[in-house]
């Protein structure tokens, strides 16, 4: 890597929020993504009791994977609930809060900018709108996924960081763990997260499906 290209690495992780910041304001129990609508005969799936995270597995998982460089994501696939949806950067909205991508794109998920690049040492944030007002979106079904599936994120750069999923929980808003959810690992990490729980029309979702993964390889 170039003297150059050093110092743009350094001005992007200088510039990309301190997750302390960003747990404190998920703490306020304001919704992360806030444009589900859940008026649908069926709700979403939720995690199962069974699903939730080990923390021993991340460092089992990435023993023999090194960490990619930055490199901006492109795709985002998950073949167990048949995900295929582009990526676009999404940042912090005027309210102080994770932004999501437009709902009126069902199949559209965004990555947040104050985290690292999937594949990345660090955790990388991914989300989407679980529906909107016409139907399901993006990860609507989310909350039926199993440890073990795998996700995928391709990225700009011709990679595809491939991620091992070892918990998928739910958390309401009022009581969200950001420092767990969001925290380094010192390994390459994945959170893919969508509104879940409870809903009423007055307050919408009242929690956050988060789905826990790490890196398993590079293709």
């Amino acid at each position: 890597m170039s003297g150059s290209e050093q110092q743009e690495e350094e001005e992007r992780r200088r510039t990309r929020a301190p997750w302390g910041v960003i747990a404190l304001v998920l703490l306020t129990g304001l919704a992360l993504i806030r444009n589900g609508s859940g008026e649908f005969d069926v709700g979403p799936p939720q995690p199962a009791s069974a699903a939730a995270a080990d923390s021993r597995l991340p460092g089992r998982l990435a023993q023999s994977v090194k960490p990619l460089p930055y490199a901006m994501p492109n795709q985002v696939r998950i073949p167990g609930i048949r995900v295929d949806a582009p990526i676009i950067p999404v940042g912090l909205d005027a309210d102080g809060w994770v932004a999501a991508p437009p709902p009126e794109d069902p199949n559209l998920a965004g990555w947040f900018t104050g985290s690292v690049t999937p594949g990345e040492k660090g955790t990388a944030v991914v989300v989407g709108h679980v529906d909107n007002t016409k139907g399901p979106a993006v990860f609507y079904g989310l909350g039926s996924l199993e440890k073990g599936k795998r996700v995928e994120i391709v990225r700009e750069d011709g990679k595809t960081a491939v991620f091992q999923i070892y918990g998928i929980e739910v958390f309401e808003k009022n009581d969200f763990p950001g420092d767990r959810v969001y925290a380094s690992k010192g390994t390459a990490e994945l959170r893919v997260i969508t509104c879940g729980g409870g809903f009423s029309k007055q307050t919408g979702y009242d929690g956050n499906v988060v789905v826990f993964a790490g890196l398993v390889g590079v293709r």
